[in-house]
């Protein structure tokens, strides 16, 4: 017979999502209308924990949180994480049995942080279903950067169709084309980029630094306001009036949207 696993237990107080702190609250705030990808945070040093969800948070992330595996594995089975962010080294459940146990019933991405630098503690975190491995200390935008790509490389993209219509704009993939309107319009690699990524989903608020890794592949927050130049640019091409956007409108607080309605 099978190991039981363990009972449920209630959440930690004082833990949860959007749960932003200091000067920068009220634009994780706003950043959580944009919010797509859930992140289990798993530590029970809490300084480390509010670094970490903070920043995570900052790059577009929701985030929950849990101090010990008994208490993840509880939150994992209510909020379904997109990845795992996991210590090792732990009270009542450490990383590794966690890992275990969670592995029957998901296969979510896991990043596993440990102060262990043994190799063979590596492998067998790899054995047991880990995708990448941070040895501490390290630097919480490597991490981010870390689980940018482990989503990346762990998550399957819908095929987008070749050509998207949406109010009078009409861009085809393969042939690099735009038109609004039936007019031509010649545009940068970068702004082509950004007006497909608005194109294949209306309606949707996406963030400065999502734009930024959509288009570029990477995202800094230092390079983050770049995006509003490039989203400039492309108003005054493709706008019959820039000053008054009809199709990329700003979301505040969040970043930008775009307007028209999809067309198959």
């Amino acid at each position: 017979m099978g190991e039981r696993l363990p009972p449920p237990l209630p959440p930690v107080k004082g833990e949860g999502i959007g749960r932003g702190t200091g000067a920068n609250r009220s634009s994780y705030l706003g950043y959580n209308r944009a919010m797509s990808k859930t992140i289990l945070v798993v530590d029970d040093e809490p300084h480390l924990v509010a670094t970490v969800k903070a920043y995570l948070e900052n790059a577009g992330y929701r985030v929950v949180t849990a101090p010990n595996g008994r208490q993840a594995l509880f939150v994992a089975r209510h909020e379904k994480p997109d990845l795992i962010v996991l210590d090792l080294m732990m009270p009542e459940m450490d990383g590794w049995e966690f890992t275990r146990l969670f592995r029957r019933e998901s296969d979510a991405p896991i990043i596993m942080l440990t102060a262990r630098v043994e190799d063979t503690d590596k492998v067998l975190g790899l054995e047991l279903g880990a995708d990448d491995y941070v040895t501490k200390p390290f630097s919480p935008r490597e991490l981010v950067a870390r689980v940018r790509a482990v989503l990346r490389r762990t998550s399957v993209e819908p095929a987008l169709p070749d050509i998207l219509r949406a109010g009078g704009i009409v861009l085809n993939r393969s042939a690099h084309t735009v038109t609004v309107e039936g007019r031509p319009v010649d545009l940068t690699p970068t702004e082509f980029d950004l007006l497909a990524t608005f194109m294949s989903e209306p309606g949707r608020a996406f963030t400065r630094l999502e734009l930024l890794e959509r288009v570029q592949g990477v995202s800094y927050e230092g390079y983050e306001r770049t995006i509003d130049a490039h989203i400039k640019n492309l108003r005054a091409k493709i706008e019959p009036d820039p000053k008054s956007p009809r199709y990329i409108t700003t979301v505040y607080g969040v970043g930008y949207r775009f307007e028209g309605d999809h067309e198959p």
